[in-house]
């Protein structure tokens, strides 16, 4: 059900779903989702800035049993743009992740 001021989710990589979330996480990751289509604006502990991929560009966090799991996403004036999902093993995203992200946000501005 989406409710008139609700931006759409523009999935451009991945899902969420079970397994490989457990169902805790799905359910936080979805409620942040929802937090985000809603216009509301998330920081730490859920969500960091993520510059090095682009403007407006951000790592949701969602910590799960023994995985850590991120979202990388965009929020649009339109639209919040889900770049990746993955589940993070070491304190930096990886190089080859970051640049994943870019080459689709490109890909996308270029469509769009």
């Amino acid at each position: 059900m989406k409710f008139r001021d609700e931006k759409p989710l523009v999935w451009l990589s991945g899902e969420i779903k079970t397994p490989p979330f457990s169902v805790d996480a799905r359910i936080e990751a979805g409620y942040l989702l929802r937090l985000l289509q809603r216009g509301d604006k998330l920081s730490m502990p859920q969500s960091r800035p993520m510059p090095t991929i682009g403007k407006r560009c951000h790592e949701l966090r969602i910590t799960d049993e023994n995985i850590i799991w991120r979202i990388i996403y965009r929020t649009d004036s339109d639209a919040v743009v889900i770049l990746e999902i993955f589940n993070k093993k070491t304190n930096q995203t990886p190089k080859q992740i970051i640049d994943i992200c870019k080459k689709r946000l490109r890909d996308y501005n270029e469509t769009s």
